[in-house]
């Protein structure tokens, strides 16, 4: 079992920059390929970015590649969503998860995902 944690969201002006966090417990998190996700008011949860075990592989989605980036420091078993020249449109709560030790490959399908956090809200404002 991993209990996620994420924190760092806030708001923020267009333009801006945050960096979310994702803290795992309850195991060693380099067994689990983690992805973001994120929802906003009125619409449905939307694949963000993922990374494989090792931090060695990563999937943007269009929305934010470019401008996000996931990275992974497996020893604090933590996860980052360093997110730059954000957009009012970015503005949604964001959702770290887990894959099961299982599946050694990172995906962009939120029902593939066990383990899930209670999400860190970020505004961006004009």
């Amino acid at each position: 079992q991993v209990q996620l944690v994420e924190s760092g969201g806030g708001l923020v002006q267009a333009g801006g920059s945050l960096r979310l966090s994702c803290a795992a417990s309850g195991r060693t998190f380099s067994s689990n390929a983690v992805g973001w996700f994120r929802q906003a008011p009125g619409k449905e949860r939307e694949f963000v970015a993922t990374i494989s075990r090792s931090g060695g592989s990563t999937y943007y989605a269009a929305s934010v590649k470019g401008r996000f980036t996931i990275s992974r420091v497996n020893a604090k078993n933590t996860v980052y969503l360093q997110m730059n020249s954000l957009k009012l449109e970015d503005t949604a709560v964001y959702y770290c998860a887990a894959r099961a030790p299982t599946y050694s490959g990172i995906s962009a399908y939120d029902n593939e995902y066990d383990y899930w956090g209670q999400g860190t809200q970020v505004t961006v404002s004009s």
